[in-house]
């Protein structure tokens, strides 16, 4: 593939893309998904004049009749979006210092950003699975992507933030909840983002809430100091139990559901409870349960509890009922 660079002005872009000449999403594009304070940043880069990386385009379709085509945006489409929001004073851009509006700006500076020179790899005439081929290459790592690594490069926001912070506790290193493969592959994120949603909400199925809740606290996420206050509640009351290296307690299914259910009792309801009741309650039943792999002992709870650690574990409605079942062991010490 041969490709070319060129340099393109700002105001040739905007135009462009106000005439459609230039398509912002195709649909392999990651959807628009940088915070407020990111756009700030970048257009605070382009008026003070330093360069950003190059953007990607490609021949697009051309009308045989009228000779007229359009170029799709390759790779670039949240920094081209950003600069046509600023533009066009977008309600979608909330402007903070330093940056002020286009409209106050000065002339000399209005017409700086206008002429302002962008970096433009261009593709050339190539297919569409070529061009797919070059965004994903453009935007992937050494080894295959998973979800999280994706959101990760995607959201920065303070729900992020406040999952990192988390997941690096040295609370889950000392249990050795995680194994090195699953920190690299950011499991360990996904954990904390999963205790955080429950938190907030209720249990949901299996990694759907992700993404939805990424993108509504991409800008702001105001229970973050609450939360880490109430997971810290918890960790402590957790420890204080003293449960066994071996103990269920340490799987992530069960730990889930424990942890979850003594945030409620003990943040929420404000139900005082005895460590050490807690703890022997909760270990007896997970003796218990360990039993009903040997022997079925009839025990609903018992029942429901175990059916949901060996089939749709991660589901909502599993979720719910282990929930509900070590909710009620808690209580009952």
């Amino acid at each position: 593939m041969k490709t070319s660079t060129e340099t393109k002005l700002i105001r040739s872009l905007l135009n462009a893309l106000r005439d459609g000449d230039l398509v912002p999403n195709p649909d392999f594009q990651r959807n628009l998904v940088w915070s407020n304070k990111d756009k700030i940043a970048f257009i605070d880069t382009v008026l003070k004049g330093f360069p950003f990386p190059e953007i990607y385009i490609a021949v697009g379709e051309v009308d045989l009749k009228t000779a007229h085509g359009i170029e799709m945006l390759v790779d670039g489409q949240q920094r081209i979006t950003t600069l046509h929001q600023y533009f066009s004073a977008s309600k979608s851009l909330e402007l903070a210092p330093p940056v002020c509006a286009y409209i106050d700006l000065s002339p000399d500076q209005q017409r700086n950003f206008l002429n302002y020179e962008v970096a433009v790899r261009n593709l050339g005439i190539v297919s569409s699975e070529e061009i797919k081929q070059v965004f994903l290459r453009i935007n992937a790592t050494s080894y295959s992507v998973n979800a999280m690594e994706t959101h990760n490069a995607r959201y920065r926001g303070p729900l992020k933030q406040c999952a990192d912070e988390i997941s690096e506790d040295d609370f889950f290193e000392a249990h050795k909840m995680f194994s090195a493969r699953e920190i690299r592959r950011m499991d360990d994120v996904v954990y904390s983002l999963t205790i955080i949603i429950c938190m907030l909400s209720n249990y949901f199925n299996r990694k759907d809430e992700l993404e939805v809740y990424l993108e509504r606290f991409n800008d702001e996420f105001p229970d973050s100091v609450d939360i880490k206050f109430r997971f810290n509640i918890v960790k402590k009351f957790v420890e204080l139990c003293q449960f066994h290296p071996r103990s269920r307690a340490w799987k992530k299914t069960d730990f889930l559901v424990l942890f979850i259910e003594l945030d409620r009792l003990i943040n929420k309801e404000n139900i005082l409870l005895d460590t050490t009741r807690v703890s022997i309650a909760i270990n007896s039943f997970y003796e218990r349960i360990n039993q009903e792999l040997e022997n079925s002992s009839g025990d609903d709870d018992l029942q429901t509890y175990f059916k949901t650690t060996v089939q749709a574990t991660n589901d909502r409605t599993s979720r719910v009922n282990r929930g509900r079942v070590i909710r009620k062991v808690i209580l009952a010490a």
